[in-house]
């Protein structure tokens, strides 16, 4: 098994600085035009934190089994070298954007990471505003382990992935200089991301790089002021209806659905999918009186 550092671990007291530095410049030097913070949902977005910290040590355990017998299954070997970490950070990077796409475009998997797009503000607590029901991550990433890339590698690599979003969760920060806007995922992008707007929904869904969102069309720049949250927003901050009020609203959409196809439609379409009204046949021609 590689021997390779917890990066999360390792990096709680970066989070935690940061975090209390980005207050205290906004407590100094307010901008009135930004989202700022809020004492009620930044504690729901720390709480959220915390929660699935737990809920991915159960979520693990199957997971790990899963890799695992994949890994010993698949006859190719990835060893851990200086040159191979950045070819797997990379492939883990492309996976990360397929896995977040699919996240925002089939309703049951947004379920999940409708989370972390919860608050209305935009901030560093929002980076630990994370789902407890992660378990529909791990798919994503099974191409990488039957490469023969070792479980324990990709955990370093998602994890090295999650640590650099942190920073990309503010407003204090602007636009970089144009050839780190262009490459890399930066705050001006991900804002983009948490935005509400019709025409910055569903777009930036890069991880570390903004390559791929070029790539295959979901790249949009930031250019007015974006309002964060949802179209619809839950207008709560108890952690349990955060983590699980889209479950609920599919379970009533379902139950509410008439056919199977609808139902199907509920859970598998988009999450602003809705059936097409039904056909209402043509009133009858009225006869012409005689004569």
């Amino acid at each position: 098994m590689p021997n390779l550092p917890d990066v999360v671990l390792w990096s709680i007291p970066a989070f935690v600085l940061l975090t209390v530095l980005e207050m205290v410049t906004v407590r100094l030097h307010p901008d009135e035009d930004a989202a700022g913070y809020e004492t009620k949902d930044a504690v729901t977005s720390v709480g959220m934190g915390l929660g699935s910290l737990v809920f991915d040590v159960l979520w693990k355990i199957p997971i790990v089994a899963i890799y695992t017998a994949v890994h010993e299954l698949t006859p190719a070997r990835v060893p851990v070298l200086w040159w191979t970490i950045p070819l797997m950070l990379l492939a883990q990077d492309f996976l990360y954007y397929w896995s977040h796409r699919g996240h925002h475009v089939i309703r049951i998997l947004w379920a999940c990471h409708v989370v972390h797009h919860s608050s209305r503000k935009f901030n560093l607590t929002t980076a630990l505003r994370q789902p407890w029901t992660s378990l529909t991550v791990w798919p994503f990433y099974l191409p990488l382990i039957a490469c023969g890339v070792h479980p324990a590698a990709l955990a370093f690599c998602s994890s090295a992935n999650l640590v650099y979003q942190f920073w990309v969760h503010t407003e204090r920060i602007d636009k970089l200089p144009r050839p780190f806007e262009y490459v890399l995922n930066t705050p001006s992008h991900h804002r983009v991301h948490h935005a509400s707007q019709g025409g910055y929904l569903d777009r930036n869904f890069g991880g570390i790089l903004i390559i791929w969102d070029r790539l295959f069309g979901s790249f949009t720049a930031e250019t007015e002021r974006p309002v964060f949250g949802l179209t619809k927003n839950i207008g709560t901050y108890n952690p349990l209806r955060v983590a699980t009020h889209e479950y609920a609203a599919i379970a009533r959409d379902v139950r509410a659905a008439r056919t199977w196809r609808e139902r199907a439609g509920r859970v598998f379409r988009g999450p602003g999918w809705q059936p097409a009204a039904p056909r209402t046949a043509a009133p009858a021609p009225v006869p012409e009186p005689a004569g």
